[in-house]
């Protein structure tokens, strides 16, 4: 009976698999990612924004990746204060996926970096400076913990568009310095070509654990370590100043084992507890009629027959009988809020982000100039397959030239 119930309660709680319709893929990422968004249920939209976002920025599709990231980041503040299933999803009872999709502290970040640069582009540097002091901020609240977030690259951006705006800078290029493990380059505020360049592959989610229930981040060794333009007799050259790998699994200056173990926790507990219960429910069973009186052996009557004495009548343990049936109905509900516990992780990720960040600042006469960039493994040796060869063109000196380059192609 009991399992019959338990069955049938555990039948309940099991979320109804829910069919992505078929999308044609085209092979172009931007393409193929606006139609995986349409038939995308909307708790997964801005993980697209964020997809699309980075492939439009490396195809030179700038205003595709300026609109996914502004509705990314507008899903970001309505998300955080209003999302209903973001707070049942905190519950132990709601599957960690089915909450709307806003990312870890570090794809929060990127979003915010990405949309800075673009601003920058747009010749609009407070904006941009505006941008990456939220990236920070993001980074800095990710646990209830007080400290300031720890990318190198974001306090550098902050201090050098406050130079370029005729701020004083020198505050963030302090903290920014304190963050570096090298000497970082002073402000030019004549630097009017700012190059941003990124290589190596972005950190990966996976669940483990017995349920599921870690969210890690998996870094493969990114093969690219460096990079190197040639432009105008000049060379520039790029090593990386953040590495999103470190930022995914540290909060502050902590590493993370895992993240969300608390659901695992009650499972595990509420399983044990029905488990006990339903053991101790079959003993009381087995106590609820107690053992007959023995029966007094035969005797012969006067006239010498065997005469048997009737059996006595079973009496009813009615405490055995309460004790079963109370520990039954715990043993069901501790099985039953185990079932419904899921405590797997939320591996949804933005899996398209690189694992560094690098930066340099020149100075170029407005025009049009070939360009080559060059990646290097971790020996220092050109990478040949990887090569770009370019025009930077370089605009009025009204506004920097903002290029974005990375090792990633989608």
């Amino acid at each position: 009976m009991l399992s019959t119930a338990l069955l049938a309660m555990n039948g309940c709680v099991q979320a109804p698999e829910v069919r992505v319709p078929p999308v044609r893929l085209t092979g172009d990422p931007v393409v193929d990612g606006n139609a995986r968004r349409a038939a995308a249920p909307p708790k997964d939209r801005v993980l697209w924004d964020y997809r699309i976002a980075a492939a439009a920025l490396r195809a030179g599709q700038f205003d595709e990746a300026k609109a996914k990231l502004d509705d990314a980041i507008a899903g970001m503040g309505g998300i955080i204060a209003n999302d209903e299933a973001a707070k049942k999803a905190r519950s132990f009872f709601t599957a960690e996926n089915t909450k709307t999709f806003i990312g870890e502290p570090y794809e929060r970040a990127m979003a915010f970096y990405y949309r800075g640069l673009l601003y920058w582009r747009d010749g609009q540097p407070d904006n941009a400076r505006a941008c990456f002091r939220s990236a920070q901020f993001i980074d800095g609240t990710a646990v209830e913990e007080n400290y300031r977030g720890d990318y190198v690259l974001l306090d550098y951006l902050d201090g050098l568009a406050s130079a370029k705006l005729a701020d004083d800078g020198s505050e963030a290029l302090a903290r920014a310095q304190k963050l570096a493990k090298r000497d970082l380059p002073p402000y030019d505020p004549a630097a009017n070509v700012l190059c941003f360049v990124e290589f190596g592959q972005g950190p990966l989610k996976y669940a483990a654990g017995q349920y599921g229930e870690q969210l890690k981040f998996r870094a493969q060794p990114s093969r690219i370590r460096s990079a190197a333009m040639q432009v105008n007799g000049q060379t520039v050259y790029f090593t990386p100043w953040d590495n999103l790998s470190y930022q995914a699994i540290t909060r502050g200056t902590r590493v993370m084992d895992h993240i969300l173990g608390n659901k695992a926790v009650f499972k595990q507990g509420a399983d044990a507890v029905g488990d006990l219960a339903l053991a101790g429910a079959a003993i009381a069973a087995d106590n609820i009629y107690k053992d007959p009186p023995r029966r007094n052996p035969p005797r012969r009557g006067p006239d010498g027959r065997l005469i048997e004495e009737p059996a006595a009548k079973e009496e009813k343990n009615y405490d055995a009988e309460d004790t079963a049936i109370a520990l039954g109905v715990i043993g069901l509900i501790g099985k039953a809020a185990a079932a419904a516990t899921t405590p797997r992780a939320d591996t949804r990720g933005w899996d398209n982000l690189p694992q560094y960040l690098s930066f340099s600042a020149l100075r170029l006469p407005p025009g049009a100039y070939p360009a080559t960039l060059q990646f290097f493994d971790a020996q220092g040796q050109p990478v040949a397959d990887l090569t770009r060869r370019f025009t930077l063109t370089v605009d009025a000196p009204a506004r920097d030239t903002v290029v974005i380059l990375s090792e990633l192609k989608r």
